[in-house]
Order: structure tokens, then sequence, then C-alpha cells
């Protein structure tokens, strides 16, 4: 595994988790109470004993870099790193990133080094656990000059996606991204095990030779995307192979799959599990203490380090992220509450005595459903923060609500009070 480099895109402004991205980028985005979105491509490196990994950032990159900077400080015995690369303009270039493939056109150059035979291309907004070896090996053995990581899904999950139609050997004869419906039969696999996913999708998974890469997007320069361009160029050639992905996979690239997951992540054996020995998720490691519940109700809920739970708090199906601070009274349903990234401290609660600001955390008597509260949250007593009318679509004074779910974005103050 030492001659492969992998390369992790950052992706776009991220509109589709927005407010999430309203101040960070896509991978910057938290996890499961307190990771980010980026920890999951990393360790899966990691864990695989892939060393060398560039993150390739455009978009509101500052919090990303701080968080790769103070997580993956690697020993320098051994080698290895974890590197963000930023788009910048060059005396090649003064674009920014104009696709996929371009990002990686811009940015090979850093990754030359003797001895790379493969390059690892991922995504960096989903969540699952692999182990590259067996991907890297197949790929050797089969020679093919880039191997697409694929999973079973069904037919609704298929449309928003890539799918791809393979013969006995594992080489794709048919790709199509997000197909429509007359598309669909011709793209299902009458052998599948599980009928109800039929379906081979594409996980945004690439390994390819790297003088196969390089040659393509030296040669071509107007090929700017993976999926659309190079893709089904080497489809036509026959050089592009499958390799089949059998645990759990989650896009969570929108709010509505971001909120599920994670509601899913709540449950007595959820599909992903934090808790595995095997397949560690790596993030930054965080001088704090114990949360501390008093007298309070919850029920499938994650808690996270360093909260403090007010008494007669009733807590459902919640992800409750570092130092959170609840009230008394608090009822939370469904939510996911991201916390603080610093606690208030004593000066600064004497300087605000007075102020109609509330203090940081959620305030007494409080009521918030399917909600997802952003980082530093202020939220006042006796609130009722509920989408009760089932709107789909709304930006507020002080709120978002994307797919139903209600989004407070980062920093957001809410008075005493109020009721949406």
């Amino acid at each position: 595994m030492d001659h492969v480099v992998c390369f992790i895109l950052g992706g776009g402004h991220g509109g589709a988790l927005y407010p999430l991205t309203r101040s960070r980028s896509v991978p910057a985005v938290p996890l499961a109470g307190k990771y980010r979105l980026i920890d999951v491509p990393v360790s899966n490196c990691l864990n695989s004993r892939l060393g060398s990994v560039f993150i390739l950032a455009q978009y509101q990159s500052v919090s990303l870099h701080r968080h790769i900077s103070n997580t993956y400080k690697m020993d320098p015995f051994h080698g290895g790193f974890v590197e963000v690369l930023s788009a910048q303009q060059t005396n090649e270039t003064s674009d920014w990133y104009r696709g996929t493939a371009d990002a990686l056109r811009q940015n090979l150059r850093y990754a030359e080094r003797e001895g790379v035979t493969d390059v690892l291309v991922l995504s960096s907004d989903q969540l699952y656990r692999m182990d590259f070896e067996a991907m890297v090996q197949g790929h050797r053995a089969s020679k093919a000059a880039c191997t697409l990581g694929v999973t079973a899904v069904g037919p609704n999950r298929v449309r928003r996606m890539g799918a791809a139609k393979i013969d006995q050997g594992n080489w794709v004869r048919n790709f199509v991204e997000k197909p429509g419906r007359d598309q669909l039969e011709s793209l299902a696999r009458p052998e599948a095990e599980d009928p109800v996913r039929p379906f081979l999708a594409n996980m945004g998974i690439y390994l390819f030779q790297w003088k196969v890469l390089q040659e393509m997007l030296g040669e071509t320069p107007h090929m700017d995307d993976l999926v659309t361009q190079v893709l089904p160029r080497l489809m036509n050639q026959g050089r592009l192979r499958a390799h089949r992905h059998h645990g759990f996979w989650e896009d969570l690239g929108t709010v509505q799959s971001y909120h599920s997951t994670h509601m899913a992540l709540t449950t007595d054996h959820p599909p992903f599990d934090f808790h595995a020995p095997d397949g560690t998720i790596y993030t930054r490691m965080r001088n704090l203490p114990g949360s501390r519940v008093n007298s309070s109700s919850l029920r499938d809920t994650l808690i996270s380090d360093g909260c403090e739970i007010g008494v007669g708090c009733v807590i459902d199906r919640c992800v409750i992220g570092v130092r959170s601070i609840l009230g008394e009274k608090v009822l939370l349903r469904e939510c996911i509450i991201q916390g603080a990234n610093e606690y208030e401290s004593s000066d600064e609660r004497r300087v605000r005595q007075g102020s109609p600001e509330p203090p940081l955390g959620i305030g007494e008597n409080t009521v918030i459903e399917g909600a997802i509260l952003d980082k530093n949250f202020r939220i006042g007593r006796n609130c009722r923060l509920v989408n009760r009318s089932g709107v789909n679509f709304a930006d507020g004074p002080f709120y978002s609500i994307r797919d139903g779910i209600l989004i407070l974005p980062t920093n957001c103050v809410v008075p005493d009070n109020t009721v949406l």
C-alpha cells in the first residue's frame, strides 16, 4: 500500500447541505456529535495503511485546515501525512476547479514521487467503513485502468446516483449517471441476491493507475469531470472495472440523508457502529470531562463529551454534540445538537448579565423537535421550535427549513419565549 496516493475531494459550495455549509466546507460539517465528515475517508485510509493523503479544498476551508492540523499529526519516524491542498492561482492556471477531474489535474504534481503506481480518489460526504487493500489487490490483478467502488441499492436511491451494469468478470459494460425510470430495467441485475436492491450504485470511490490518470488528464485538458467524462471513456475502452462493497454505505450530501442517518445511529442496532473495535474512526482529541446528566429521561440518544443536561430533561432519539448545555425541563425529540466550540467562561457570563441574549446552550422549559442545531447556539427559555405545519422549505429570521427539517445555523440566537 506504500505505492498508493489518496486524494479526497472536498466538494463544491455544499448547497444541498446549506445552512450547515454557510460558514464551512462540506468535509468540515460535524458528524455524530464529535467527528467531522472528513474523518471518515481519512480514517479508512489510515486503517488501510495508506499514509499519503491529500484533501482538495476550495470553499471556506479555514475550519477544515484547523481540524486536520489539530487531528492528524503523523509520527515523523514512520512517515505519512494528511495535507489540505486549497485551490490556488499558478503559472499554469488562474481558475478555480472546474470539476472533479480538473481538481485532480491541478494537484497531481504534488503526488509525483518514486514508486507511485495507483491513485485512490474518495469523496468527503459519506459514511462507511472499508479496507481498501482488497480493492487495490483486485485492481492490480485485473490490470484495470480504473476500478470503481459500487454498492447495491434500490430504485429510489439509484436515480439520485450513478448506476453501473457489470459482467461476470466485474467489468463495467454500462454506466448511467442519475438514470431515468425508463433506463432502470436495463441496469438492474436479474441475478441480484437481494431483489429489493438490484442496482449497483457508484460510491464515489475510484482507484486509477497512476500513469493512466496522468496521461488522460494531461492529454485531454477539456475533461473536467470524472463521472460524466473520464469514466465513460474508460468504459468504452473496456478498461473500467467494479469492486463491490458489501457493508453499510450512505451519502450524507443532503439535509434529509444527513438527518435520517443520524437518527439511525441512535437505534439499538445502528447500521454503522462507531463503537466497533475494528476500523476506528479517528478525530481530534479533546480534554473534556465526562457528561453530566441530572435526573433526566433519555431514550435512544448519543451524548458526546463535556455535556451538561439539566434536571427534568426529556431527550428522545437525539445526537448531542460536545459541550452541549441544556437547562432544566428541556424536551428534545429527533434532534441533532452540534454543541459548542468552547465553554462560556465566568467572565463572559458576567459581562452578559442583564443582556437580552441568552447564555450558551438551551434555556429551561424549551421544546425542540425534528431539528438540527449547529454550533454555538443560544436558545432562550420557554421556546417552542417545532415545524408543526410540515413546511418543506423556508428561510426565516433565525432559521431555515430543508426537507421538512428545522435548521438553526452556527451562532444562532433565539430570544426567550420564541414560538415557531
